[in-house]
């Protein structure tokens, strides 16, 4: 008899596991689940969010013409949100640190509504220049960003940001075709009614769709030494911890002055399209459209292959030294065919920079200030809209469209050199 019960016994126990461990194993993947819906609605945010910008963004020239604004005031008004958006870029990423990500989506949905109901009233240049205030907090993109870094793990992640290249590649196409269409048909100011409720839209869905606490309890131990719960929400002091962290100093040097020369150049590229390729504005909507499309080929297809198959050291030298020969095809280019070529291994080599960068910084820092580093990482391209209408025009009426590629060219071969020497410490990993 004791026998006997003593195998009932063992088979309940077996029994038992058997039942806990399916029990654990569904609950793994609802949570799994529930993790991709929200990284879906993160796109769907950032998506929604960069079609009304550049709604607004093929908008905005006409609507700054017709209160009489000429081009130097014009350049002011883009110089305002440059400026505004490179200050703001930290202060919200220190806020999603301290207050979740959830009340940061809310408040760059909020404050992209504030944006477009200012500007949709907009009937004098003053009221033009207020409604610039409100995008100190529009940063869609590196919250959509902040919730995929919380929600993936670091094999995981650089493919998950990648993919954000879709967003804003289907932002490109969709906002400057809208824009104009409704824009021609129906007047200039029902892009920006549309922008508004568009906006309003978004705040509905991250209040909805966004959980409280999306950043799951990680096994991150490094949290223990993070100390951005305290202090001012803009803390220089803050910024400079970050960058003493191994390796964050030195990526970001990458990441800033790879990219300079090109993002020199596209600040430029309205006048170099009509002065130096002799483009139509219609013809220059067609290649802004056929940009879009390649960076949605890149970072929906490109990007997610090669983490699986190459570490992000490698990638990161990798584009580089793309970034170099882009910069002599660019300084040999004479027509608008050349520029198209040219604009494959640009396109790649942006958005892998874009990509692997802050992929490798947000693992380089403890999880709690991973919202402070892609603030941090947003402020580039707005430090590069502020200070480059100066220096691109410069360098464009004193040597011309060569001399932007023949500084790429130095820069990067530079930076690659660098790279190749200095053994800047990461963290390697690849998708499995």
């Amino acid at each position: 008899m004791s026998t006997v019960s003593a195998k009932a016994s063992s088979g309940g126990q077996e029994e038992a596991l058997e039942m806990r461990s399916e029990t654990l194993g569904e609950s793994s993947h609802s949570e799994d689940t529930k993790r991709g819906q929200v990284i879906l609605v993160a796109y769907l945010i950032a998506t929604l969010e960069l079609t009304c910008l550049f709604m607004q963004l093929g908008v905005l020239p006409y609507l700054a013409k017709s209160l009489g604004l000429d081009s130097v005031g014009f350049g002011y008004l883009q110089t305002t949100f440059g400026v505004l958006q490179l200050v703001g870029g930290p202060i919200f990423g220190r806020f999603a640190d301290q207050f979740g990500t959830r009340a940061a989506l809310i408040l760059s949905c909020a404050s992209g509504s504030a944006f477009f109901l200012l500007l949709s009233i907009s009937t004098s240049i003053p009221l033009l220049f207020l409604s610039r205030l409100p995008s100190v907090f529009m940063h869609g993109l590196p919250g959509a960003q902040k919730v995929i870094t919380d929600l993936t793990t670091p094999s995981q992640r650089a493919d998950a940001l990648g993919k954000l290249g879709l967003c804003f590649g289907i932002g490109v196409i969709i906002g400057s075709t809208l824009g104009g269409v409704l824009s021609t048909r129906l007047g200039l100011f029902v892009p920006l009614y549309v922008g508004l409720v568009g906006n309003l839209i978004n705040t509905m869905i991250a209040m909805a769709w966004i959980p409280l606490q999306p950043k799951p309890k990680s096994d991150h131990h490094e949290a223990e030494h993070s100390t951005s719960q305290s202090g001012s929400m803009f803390s220089i002091r803050e910024i400079l911890r970050l960058m003493k962290f191994p390796g964050v100093m030195e990526i970001f040097i990458v990441k800033v002055f790879s990219g300079l020369p090109l993002g020199l150049f596209l600040i430029m590229f309205s006048v170099i399209s009509m002065d130096f390729f002799g483009l139509e504005a219609v013809e220059a909507g067609y290649l802004m459209s056929y940009f879009g499309v390649l960076q949605m080929v890149v970072q929906g297809l490109v990007i997610g292959r090669l983490t699986k198959y190459c570490t992000e050291r490698t990638l990161l030298r990798l584009c580089v030294f793309v970034f170099a020969g882009v910069g002599l095809g660019m300084a040999l280019m004479r027509t608008v065919w050349h520029y198209c070529i040219v604009a494959v291994p640009l396109i790649f080599a942006f958005s892998m920079l874009g990509t692997i960068t802050d992929s490798i910084l947000t693992k380089a820092v403890p999880s709690s200030d991973t919202g402070t580093m892609l603030g941090i990482c947003a402020s580039v391209q707005p430090l590069t809209r502020t200070v480059g209408p100066t220096i691109g025009g410069v360098l464009y009426k004193q040597f011309g469209v060569s001399s932007f590629g023949y500084l790429q060219l130095i820069v990067n071969i530079g930076l690659f050199v660098y790279l190749l020497k200095n053994k800047v410490p990461l963290r390697e990993t690849k998708n499995q």
